[in-house]
């Protein structure tokens, strides 16, 4: 009798008076977010995303008269429409090439000063000892919290006061001082998941504090750096506000220049289109040629 009910049991037949147990809210909910439906949906969601991407993109490609005359949309049925004549015309814009460059030499100096000093601090906090280590730490840490906003005009009078408001140093000066907290924070908590065996191994090689940071931390820390970089890359490259206020003509980056484009034309829209496009796409492409190393980056670098 109990080889029977064994055996109705295993061809999926429930014995009389077996009652099935009904899975958890949480558990079936879970189920039905990892469905196949829920990812045609954030599918859907992000091809929506991307609208207004394409849509710049398309404008770009477009003559002042033809987007005049109608949508973006309307390439798709007239791609005769598209052309790089908007491009050329940009290229040609001394103050929007110009732009181009200031803005190249504002965001690889403070991402790279703020990579190195970063480093250098966070394995100071993770691994030397010194007076008041954790409470300089904390104050460090403290500074997140600080907003840019409160800092403008002080520093901005006392860029007057050192003769570099208005240039590119002074724009580098401030990406730098605002991009460090968050640089120490996040590589001191990735050099400290560092194995304590592997440093003591390599000080009794001989190695000294610098050669240990070359050699050991550094080589271990690239996504974490990677991960750092793209932020503060990112940060510098799309920021108007510092630079509105502490850039003149001169020094003004493209955001700045695109800005003052709108004001002084209006719907100046063979130039501002494609350096729009141009402004956008550079952070893209670098932010997906780092995505690996971002997001094991900022798992990694976020909790202890």
């Amino acid at each position: 009798m109990s080889a029977d009910a064994g055996s109705v049991t295993k061809a999926g037949v429930r014995p009389a008076g077996s009652v099935r147990a009904e899975r958890p809210l949480g558990s079936r909910l879970a189920g039905w977010v990892s469905g196949g439906a829920v990812r045609v949906f954030l599918i859907v969601v992000g091809l929506f995303w991307l609208v207004p991407t394409i849509g710049l993109l398309m404008a770009s490609l477009r003559s002042p008269e033809d987007m005049a005359v109608d949508g973006w949309w309307m390439v798709f049925t007239e791609p005769s429409e598209l052309t790089f004549g908007a491009y050329r015309t940009l290229l040609e814009n001394d103050d929007i090439t110009a732009s181009l460059l200031n803005t190249v030499y504002i965001t690889v100096p403070a991402t790279v000063l703020v990579v190195v000093i970063g480093a250098l601090a966070g394995y100071a906090f993770a691994w030397m000892d010194f007076p008041g280590r954790d409470w300089w730490f904390l104050a460090v840490v403290g500074l997140l919290v600080v907003p840019v906003q409160v800092a403008l005009i002080p520093i901005a009078e006392l860029f007057g006061k050192l003769g570099i408001f208005g240039s590119l140093t002074g724009v580098v000066v401030f990406h730098v001082g605002f991009g460090l907290p968050f640089a120490v924070f996040l590589l001191r908590n990735f050099f400290a998941e560092i194995p304590k065996e592997l440093l003591e191994a390599a000080r009794l090689d001989g190695a000294g504090e610098l050669r240990l940071f070359v050699r050991v931390v550094m080589p271990l820390a690239g996504p974490a750096v990677a991960a750092l970089g793209i932020f503060q890359f990112l940060w510098v490259w799309n920021d108007m506000l510092v630079a509105l206020i502490f850039t003149d003509s001169g020094s003004q980056p493209i955001t700045v220049a695109l800005q003052t484009q709108v004001r002084q034309f209006g719907n100046n829209i063979d130039v501002l289109a494609p350096g729009a496009f141009i402004s956008m796409v550079v952070p893209l492409v670098v932010f997906f040629a780092f995505q690996r190393q971002f997001v094991s980056g900022v798992m990694a670098g976020a909790v202890k």
